[in-house]
């Protein structure tokens, strides 16, 4: 079936099917009405390529991530996927693996296949890479890393407001041995949360012990390597805060090797609250980023800048980076401490 049949039925031209498929506002109502009527009949579907020949878009968007095996990015692309579909767009998606080569090769990619916008959900983000996609006049969403600026939007995650909330509820709790697992070095959201943690002690007049800052890779298997090491330590952390849930899910696991308990004999808390995060023994205390909240207003900062750029207008952030809030979600990954392990008397 294609279009010749379509206009042979509706009886009109194969040049008025197409103006309606591709540029409705171009014919009237009633034969739009007729040639869709026909379209449905036949279930004819239009050839996406020759639609973006006629049209000059490809109705197409990148959305590149980190790591598709990390359920948040699923969730998140899921998000993003839905209000894309709502307003008639593909996506092409990517994950990077924390690889700057697969990185550079994802730009090359969506380029090839003129997207008409990015979505970069992740933060090990090459400044050349943002370049060669500015230069080429592509609309761009940013996560966490570069500045907004022409057709150039940017989202930034409040993460030191979810680490404060989760430091003082372990601090509450009566925890002053509190150790925090790391992502990533290279990943500069993983940092973000990093320094927010350390900061946070800082502020409280607690002092780092540096063996409580240990380096995972936003991974299980390396949650449970980071775990088994402070584990192993003369007097270990009495609670941990791990930089992502998959780490945390990790450390439950290292402390359940060792013949502990969670929490009896240590607190865990995760960070991004993943829909698994519920579902672990015991349920995870953890930071809520929201997905949904992040994938719309990513859309749509990205949708402003691609319809600015078709009317002829540069479109330039007015108030800077948008942020999306965090806050704690408490279940029963954390207690309070045994009381005869202070410090002192550990000592």
């Amino acid at each position: 079936m294609d279009i010749r049949e379509v206009a042979r039925r509706a009886k009109v031209s194969t040049a008025t099917v197409s103006r309606t498929i591709n540029r409705p506002e171009s014919v009237t109502a009633a034969t739009a009405e007729r040639v869709w009527e026909v379209i449905r009949e036949l279930r004819y579907f239009p050839n996406r390529h020759a639609r973006s020949l006629v049209s000059g878009r490809s109705r197409i968007l990148g959305l590149i991530v980190s790591d598709v095996t990390n359920p948040f990015f699923p969730e998140l692309i899921q998000g993003f996927e839905d209000i894309a579909v709502e307003h008639n767009y593909e996506l092409l998606i990517t994950s990077t693996r924390y690889d700057p080569a697969r990185m550079a090769l994802a730009v090359k990619r969506m380029l090839e296949r003129t997207v008409e916008g990015v979505a970069i959900m992740t933060s090990e983000m090459d400044v050349s890479l943002l370049e060669e996609i500015a230069i080429r006049n592509v609309p761009m969403i940013l996560l966490d890393v570069g500045s907004p600026g022409p057709g150039i939007s940017k989202i930034v995650i409040d993460y030191e407001a979810g680490i404060n909330q989760a430091v003082e509820h372990l601090l509450d709790l009566g925890h002053a041995r509190i150790a925090f697992i790391s992502g990533p070095p290279a990943l500069e959201s993983a940092q973000i949360r990093r320094s927010a943690f350390l900061r946070c002690l800082m502020d409280r007049g607690i002092i780092e012990d540096e063996r409580f800052v240990v380096t995972g890779d936003h991974t299980v298997d390396g949650g449970f390597r980071a775990m088994s090491d402070l584990l192993a330590l003369p007097i270990p952390p009495t609670a941990v805060l791990a930089s992502n849930d998959l780490t945390a899910m990790g450390a439950l696991r290292a402390v359940r090797r060792a013949g502990l308990d969670v929490p009896r004999d240590i607190s865990i808390v995760g960070f991004d609250d993943i829909h698994l995060a519920e579902f672990t023994e015991p349920p995870l205390t953890t930071v809520r980023i929201p997905r949904e909240e992040l994938a719309h207003k990513a859309f749509n900062a990205l949708l402003r800048n691609i319809n600015a750029g078709r009317g002829g207008a540069v479109l330039v952030a007015e108030h800077g980076a948008e942020r999306i809030g965090t806050h704690l979600v408490i279940r029963s990954s954390t207690g309070s401490p045994r009381r005869k392990e202070t410090s002192e008397q550990r000592a």
